[in-house]
Order: structure tokens, then sequence, then C-alpha cells
């Protein structure tokens, strides 16, 4: 194998391994496939995954409390002092003096205990509500993370169009200087030769540097666009993301006539608020059940030892005994606190019916702001449109004129400035149009 041979196998591998590398650091989404990653990695999503598993370990928690509780102690002591009990002299030496004591050491120096308990609730109302409660309330964090959920399809959508809108944006100022790139060099040519004055070529120069400005700034929103749809979707900042899709996918989200006819579906938010009301019901029941009495059943079984060395004292005798019991507790006065408790939930649940009906109002009121919204989105879409047509039609006549002598470079360079101006107005009510849809379908409850 030759020298050559050697660079070019040696660039081959070199390549293939770069070429690799960028492949895996670059990966490509669909809006789909951009949400589906999102409800899996965004921090806000994850949180809610989380809030769900809490919310199961909480309905185990409160169904335990009813199973049977046991417990086992040990104890092992050491009297370093053994106390000394008084006790008449007499009960040892009849001829004692009256009145005299002797000390008498009744402690052992060592002991030890073995202790094993069982209680089982029998009756407490409370029970019964708060397993009720603790389903109830996951319930409500499942509400909440399909709250959640919307907001981050909503957030994802609306980063990934405006990606999209920003880079076709930036491909067509690109092609906008691409025109007076030409325009410029023909110009110099014209003045070069006599037949263009050099203030031609000064304002295609002018004009072209703004519209290199712009397409810095159109390259710069295309990336913070991009860091925008990988905060919501959860993506490593350090790895590049591209999009799939382009404008050209999404025509169908300019039909919008059924969307628009759409009467929608309940709204999580009122979901959110009948499960709130449910758990206030059922503190409400918590409180008034409070006046119940409580049973519970107990049992116990001990076994103790003593000894004067403590090598002796677990190989020695070990007494026995157990108890068995039940406990009653009922509650007789508690200075109107239960009272004073209930009285706040029965506000509470007022509150609650206040803001359900506040909410449905404010439903109805998105709903019909959204719709109109939309409407006039596409109206402006519309009209931008037909400007940007008019615009380039405008720019093109202006050139052949131009360029046959017929008209001037002012005019050349006036019809590329609101050519510039009608494309930004055409793609600022493109992505406006996407926006209000996005905004209808969450309004409507159909957002996914």
């Amino acid at each position: 194998m030759n020298f050559k041979s050697i660079i070019f196998t040696v660039s081959i591998w070199v390549f293939g391994h770069w070429f690799t590398d960028v492949q895996a650091q670059q990966v490509a989404f669909t809006l789909e496939e951009s949400v589906n990653y999102a409800l899996e990695n965004n921090a806000e999503a994850r949180s809610a995954n989380l809030e769900i598993q809490a919310a199961k370990g909480l309905v185990g928690e409160r169904t335990a409390e009813g199973l049977p509780q046991i417990t086992t102690r040990v104890n092992a002591t050491k009297n370093l002092v053994v106390p000394i009990t008084p006790f008449p002299a007499q009960f040892s030496d009849p001829e004692a003096p009256e009145g005299t004591f002797i000390g008498i050491q009744f402690s052992p120096v060592y002991s030890a205990n073995l202790t094993a308990t069982v209680s089982q609730m029998i009756f407490n109302g409370s029970y019964f509500i708060g397993l009720k409660a603790a389903k109830t309330y996951k319930q409500l964090v499942e509400f909440d993370k399909a709250f959640t959920e919307l907001q981050v399809i909503e957030n994802v959508k609306k980063a990934y169009f405006s990606v999209l809108v920003s880079k076709e944006r930036e491909t067509l100022i690109q092609a906008n200087l691409n025109r007076l790139d030409t325009l410029l060099k023909e110009t110099e040519i014209l003045y070069q030769e006599g037949f263009a004055e050099k203030i031609d070529v000064t304002r295609i120069q002018v004009q072209n540097n703004n519209i290199r400005t712009e397409l810095n700034k159109a390259k710069t929103s295309t990336r913070v666009s991009k860091a925008i749809l990988k905060l919501q979707m959860g993506f490593p900042e350090d790895r590049d993301i591209s999009l799939s899709n382009e404008l050209d996918d999404f025509t169908q989200y300019l039909d919008t006539q059924r969307l628009l006819s759409e009467e929608g579906q309940q709204r999580v938010e009122v979901d959110q608020i009948n499960t709130n009301y449910d758990l206030a019901v059922l503190d409400l029941k918590n409180n008034q059940i409070q006046y119940m009495p409580r049973l519970d059943a107990n049992y116990t079984f001990q076994r103790n030892a003593f000894g004067g060395n403590f090598s002796k004292l677990w190989s020695g005798d070990w007494f026995t005994g157990s108890i068995l019991g039940v406990t009653l507790e009922i509650p007789i006065f508690d200075g109107f606190t239960k009272r004073y408790k209930i009285q706040q939930n029965r506000v509470q649940m007022r509150q609650l019916e206040v803001q359900k009906e506040f909410t449905l109002q404010n439903i109805a009121l998105e709903k019909f702001q959204a719709k109109q919204n939309l409407i006039n989105s596409l109206q402006e879409l519309e009209v931008q449109r037909e400007n940007r047509d008019l615009a380039l039609e405008v720019f093109n006549m202006a050139k052949i004129k131009y360029q046959e002598g017929v008209g001037s470079n002012l005019e050349v360079v006036e019809a590329d400035a609101t050519l510039k101006e009608s494309e930004t107005n055409y793609f600022s009510a493109l992505y406006d149009t996407f926006i209000a849809r996005v905004d209808l379908e969450k309004a409507l409850g159909i957002l996914k």
C-alpha cells in the first residue's frame, strides 16, 4: 500500500467516525414525537408523575392504618446504685425498738424485659372516610397531572411552530439577500459601463447591508427558538436538535371550519374543582363522625428476667405475663372545636361552588375569544399572503423595468424593502394563526 492509499484510508476512517458522532449528537423530531418526548422528559411532567407515585403511597398508608399494628421491644437495665427501701426493723428483729427502720434492697442489679404488643382498630369512622379521601386525593393528583400535560403540549407545540416559522423566514431572507447580491453585481457592471450612477450602487449596497443584518437576526431567532423548544421538551441543552416537519406538513391546520363549529369537552379544570369539592365533603363527614366513639383492641405479651450477674441474666428463669384488653374512647366535650371545623367545611364547599361557576363562565369566554382570534388570524393571514404575492410581483416588474432601462434603481430598492416587509408580516400572521389554533384546541378541551 503506497502513501496516498494510506492517507485516503485514514481520511475515510476519520470522516466516518466524525459523521457518526454528528449523527449521534443530532436528533430529528416530528411535532408528535416532540410532544411525546416532552411528556416523558419535561421537568414539570416528571414532577407530576412523581406526585402520582406519592399519592399511591398515601393510599397505602391510609390502608395500613386499619391493619394490625405489631411492635416488639427488648429492654435491659443495670441499677448502678440499687435503691434502698426503708422497712420496720421489728419485722426482722422483734426486739428492735418501735419506730426504727432498716434498709432493704428489693430491686435486682440486672433486669431484662421482652414485650410484644398487638393492637387492632375495631371501629373508627374516620378510618373509612380517610381511606376514601386518600383515593379521592389520588384522583385529584391525576387531574393535576393531566392539566400539567396540557400545559406541556401547548408549550411544545407553540415552540415547535416558532422554530419552523423562524427557519422559513431565515430561508426567505437568504433568498432576498441572494436577489440583492445579483442585483448589486449587475448594477456595478452597469455603473462601470456608464449606464448607471454611483447612487444606484450605493442604494442597493445599503439595502444589502440591511438584509444581512436581518439575516443574522433571523439566525439568532432560530437558535433561540430551538433552545426554547429543547427546554420545553426536556431535551439536553448540549445536544443539537432538528425538526422533521416542514410548514407544508401543517396545511391542515389552516382548515378550521370543523374546529370552529366544535362545542368542546369538559375541561380538566372543572374536574379539579369537582374533586376538590368531593374532598371538602369528605372532610366535613370526617369532622361530623368525630362525635362517634372509637374502639380498639390490644394484646401484650411480656417476659421478664432478673439477676445479680449479667452473664447469667439471659440463661436464668424468665417470668411470663400477658394482657388482653379493649379501649373505648368516647368524645364528650372539646370546646366546640369540631363545630367550628364543620362550619369551615361548609364555607369551603360554598367557595368551591362559586369557583366552579366562575370557571365555567371563564371557559365559555375563552372559547369565544379563541374562536374570534382564530377567525381574525385567518383573515389577517389571507391578507398578508395576498400582499406578499403582490409585493413579489411588483419587485419582479421593477427589476425587469430597471434592467430594460425604463425604470429607476430607486423603484427596485423600494420594491425589495416592501417585499421583505410583506414576507415578515406574512410569517408573523402564519405563526399567529398556528398559535390561535392551539389556543382554541386548549379552550375546547381537545388539545392533544
